[in-house]
């Protein structure tokens, strides 16, 4: 039996039998008793609250208000939550957003090494600002969903970025340039890439992006992003 399949047997165990002890986990599970031990070990990294008591009528039992908040979060997934609280706070309509704030830091300290390194390098390319009132936003459309993954790689790989860009007369072209930030203007979105097409850099509507393509081995260098007074980098603990 893998281990994540194990551990999720486990966990399932102790919610049901409110307290077990090694011996039954052993039983229930199938695995050995110095198995068990390295996935309760394993578990309780993850966060789940795993009391232990010894002596008679002692056992194991699992906290019932412990969840497992973090280790199968995705960095996508984690700079999703990130992105939507700081575009929600930037709007001013987030309500208690010093708990969100809260919360997402204890997110990203729960986070494996390898995970909280990318999703920090990803938050160093994405800024929150206010959007002009003169701005129209009344063709404001849906975003593409594989454009959060395609970003992902795109910014963390350092690689080109290809799609077709709907532009506000609504001619589509394809596009290839080279992503260097995000900005977030509630209610809209934008990828800030240099076009080396045109020699410089170029604001997208992320709403007008499609079908995104991440060309592989085509790295190219970071270049600074200056953005108008009013817009600041996302920071999180």
């Amino acid at each position: 039996m893998k281990s994540r399949i194990r551990q999720d047997a486990i966990v399932r165990t102790l919610r049901r039998a409110g307290t077990t002890t090694i011996e039954s986990l052993v039983r229930e599970v199938g695995a050995s008793r110095s198995t068990i031990l390295r996935d309760l070990s394993a578990l309780r990294d993850e966060g789940y609250v795993i009391h232990a008591e010894q002596g008679r009528g002692g056992g194991l039992s699992l906290d019932p208000g412990s969840v497992q908040a973090t280790a199968r979060l995705s960095v996508a997934e984690v700079f999703a939550l990130i992105i939507g609280v700081s575009s929600m706070r930037a709007a001013r309509a987030l309500p208690f957003f010093g708990l969100a704030d809260s919360g997402l830091a204890k997110i990203e300290k729960a986070l494996p090494p390898d995970k909280l390194r990318d999703v920090r390098r990803l938050l160093d390319c994405l800024y929150v600002g206010r959007l002009a009132p003169q701005v129209d936003i009344s063709d404001l459309g849906e975003m593409d969903r594989a454009l959060l993954p395609a970003f992902e790689c795109a910014f963390l790989e350092r690689l080109c970025l290809r799609f077709r860009y709907r532009d506000a007369k609504g001619t589509l072209t394809e596009r290839t340039v080279e992503p260097q930030a995000m900005l977030i203007l509630p209610p809209l979105w934008y990828l800030v890439a240099w076009d080396p097409a045109r020699q410089g850099f170029r604001h997208f509507r992320m709403d007008r992006i499609s079908r995104p393509e991440v060309i592989e081995g085509s790295a190219f260098r970071s270049r600074r992003v200056r953005f108008e007074d009013g817009a600041q980098p996302v920071r999180y603990a």
